[in-house]
């Protein structure tokens, strides 16, 4: 979908563009420069989201769904995440309970989970949409989480998060990236993370 809506905006601009340029004077581009701005604006965001979707695609090709129940997540920073931000705390593998906070680092198509991540003042019925929760893949890295669709059971609303030191954005390595075996580094690496090997200490 990400692919066709991509497609779609950029016929959009083309098709605008050409309009202006074949059959109307130069004296309506005035008229189009609004249309011409968000259609452009509107191609880059999808641009974005294919990227988006091509990493989360990674994501779960190498690691399964785990689904949690009463997942600590909160608006205020976490002392023990990598940058400021709303956070999720989720485990690091599948065998293990161990929590660790993702942030959302990017806030861009968030805005659907921060109201249900809410505060002590969110209607619990928007909160209880996040139980449960779908996670696939590693907190110390990156992972996709999702809520379950209404009808189908299935994972909706997937959202890529990441720790900024697992694609190389900076951020403290060293309180998510301790004590990582071989394999969890190369399990992480093919499910997109870039990070030089020196950053991590093996176990």
């Amino acid at each position: 979908m990400s692919i066709v809506g991509l497609g779609g905006w950029i016929t959009a601009l083309i098709g605008l563009l050409y309009v202006l340029v074949v059959w109307l004077s130069p004296v309506f581009g005035f008229l189009f420069v609004p249309l011409l701005c968000y259609s452009f604006y509107r191609t880059v965001i999808q641009l974005t989201q294919v990227f988006t979707g091509m990493r989360m695609l990674r994501v779960m090709q190498e690691y399964p769904w785990r689904i949690l129940w009463q997942v600590r997540r909160g608006l205020g920073d976490h002392p023990a995440a990598e940058a400021k931000g709303i956070w999720i705390e989720l485990p690091t593998r599948g065998d293990s309970n161990e929590g660790i906070p993702l942030v959302f680092v990017k806030h861009h198509r968030a805005s659907w989970w921060m109201r249900r991540i809410g505060g002590p003042r969110t209607d619990s019925g928007l909160k209880s949409q996040l139980d449960p929760l779908w996670f696939a893949g590693d907190s110390r890295f990156l992972g996709v989480v999702a809520v379950s669709g209404r009808k189908s059971g299935t994972p909706r609303r997937l959202h890529f998060l990441y720790q900024p030191s697992a694609l190389g954005k900076g951020g403290d390595a060293r309180k998510s990236g301790e004590n990582v075996s071989a394999v969890d580094l190369d399990r992480a690496r093919r499910a997109g993370a870039q990070f030089p090997s020196e950053r991590v200490t093996l176990n």
